[in-house]
Parts: structure tokens; C-alpha cells; sequence
């Protein structure tokens, strides 16, 4: 269950956040706020845009956006590539020796102040969306690890809330777009967000335990996510719960 006063204050902000500008500022205030490097929205593809990337928010140092855009550098970006394709949060430190090119990248990078361990979250939204949200940090490994351990279910609400913001906030996707959940289905994800089990659900709603299971998996499913953490910050963002 979430409980610090920092998500919640980062929740309000994205939700009041009017424009992409004003998002943006958001973004950087809630870096500042983790206390990390940067963090990094990037919408890889939607069916509202014809354009691949069609919308990129970040903290990064100007410098680095703007080598980074001129070389084309989404093509290399062995972060971009495993995101892409997965649903699994990428570990910086587990994509970067993969070759030479990726090597290159990565020290390139290190030497904007990118920083030296990063973490990028897949986003899946209706209709094909796809994003990739990303933290990055400088502080000594240690420091890190235990920031994932103690920040990760965070990162990944704030992950689908800035998604769906950036979303609505671009015109590339409509309000009504949002998936409709039934009942059960948003009573066993509310209950789940409160840090109930499967079966300390189904004793209160009086269903089986597979009962449970079978509204997660639905609502996982209508919510185009992969895991049921997932689809509780999907829907916590889309305010469904």
C-alpha cells in the first residue's frame, strides 16, 4: 500500500498539470522531490499520432537532447529497444554491455550527466500506446538499490499517470477512451491497492479465490497491462479506483 506523502503530492501535481509545458515542469519537480537525476517520458507510439516518437518529456541536459535527436540516437538506444518490446522494468546495468555500439552510447551519455544507473518502466495504454517512463540517478550504487527497493510500485504508478496525462493533454487520446471495468473487477483491484490477498479478497466479496483471479486477469486485460501492480496504478491514474 502507498503511504508517502511524496507519491501523493506527485500524483496531485500531474493531475492538476494543464498543459504538456506545465507537465513537463511537473516532471522536473518530481525528480527533484525522489531526489534523483532525471526521469524521462518518452510515448513511443500512439494511434492518435503518425509519427514514431511522437512526444518526448525529460530533464536531461539540452546538449545531450540535442545530440541525441540529431544522430538519431532512438535507433541505438539499447534501453529504447528492450522497452519497446517488453513489459518488464529495464535495469540500465543489464542492457548496456550487449555490444560495442551500446557500450559507446552509455559512456557517451554518462559524460552529458545523463547518470550512472537508470531504470525505464514499458507504459502500455489502450489502442497501441506504448511509452517509456525513465529514472536515472548518480548516486553511489548502494544508494540505488535500495532507492528501487524502497521507490519501484511508486515509479510505476507515477508511470501510468504520467502517460494517461501526457496522453489527453497531446489530443492524442480522447477521454472517452478509457476502459470500463465491472464492479468486481474494480473491487478486487481496489482491494489489492490496500494491500489485501486473493484470499482475504474472496472472504470479503464471498468468491473464490479463482473468482479473484479471474476479475485481475480481466482487468489486466481491459487495461492492456501485463502484471496486476500494473493495472492497480493504471487504474489509480485513470481515478477508477
Amino acid at each position: 500500500m502507498l503511504s508517502s506523502s511524496r507519491f501523493f503530492y506527485s500524483l496531485d501535481r500531474i493531475s492538476a498539470s494543464p498543459t504538456l509545458r506545465d507537465l513537463e515542469t511537473t516532471l522536473d519537480e518530481v525528480r527533484h522531490i525522489y531526489a534523483i537525476s532525471h526521469m524521462v517520458l518518452h510515448v513511443t507510439r500512439s494511434s492518435g499520432a503518425t509519427a514514431s516518437n511522437p512526444l518526448l518529456m525529460l530533464t536531461y541536459p539540452p546538449e545531450w537532447v540535442k545530440q541525441y535527436l540529431e544522430r538519431d540516437y532512438f535507433s541505438i538506444d539499447p534501453v529504447v529497444r528492450l522497452g519497446r518490446r517488453g513489459f518488464l522494468p529495464v535495469e540500465w546495468s543489464a542492457s548496456k554491455w550487449d555490444s560495442g555500439q551500446a557500450y559507446g552510447f552509455f559512456k557517451e551519455a554518462m559524460a552529458f550527466g545523463v547518470g550512472r544507473q537508470g531504470v525505464t518502466l514499458p507504459v502500455r495504454g489502450p489502442h497501441g500506446e506504448r511509452s517509456l517512463f525513465t529514472v536515472t540517478s548518480n548516486h553511489p550504487d548502494a544508494y540505488w538499490r535500495q532507492f528501487r527497493m524502497d521507490s519501484m510500485r511508486d515509479l510505476q504508478f507515477l508511470a501510468h499517470h504520467l502517460h494517461d496525462r501526457a496522453m489527453v493533454l497531446s489530443g492524442m487520446r480522447k477521454i472517452t477512451d478509457f476502459p470500463q471495468l465491472s464492479r468486481r473487477e474494480l473491487q478486487c483491484l481496489e482491494m489489492t491497492a490496500n494491500g489485501l490477498l486473493a484470499k482475504q479478497i474472496c472472504a470479503r466479496l464471498s468468491i473464490s479465490v479463482s473468482a479473484v483471479q479471474l476479475y485481475l486477469a480481466s482487468a489486466r486485460r481491459k487495461l492492456t497491462v501485463a502484471t496486476t501492480s500494473e493495472a492497480v496504478a493504471k487504474a489509480t491514474a485513470l481515478e477508477l479506483i
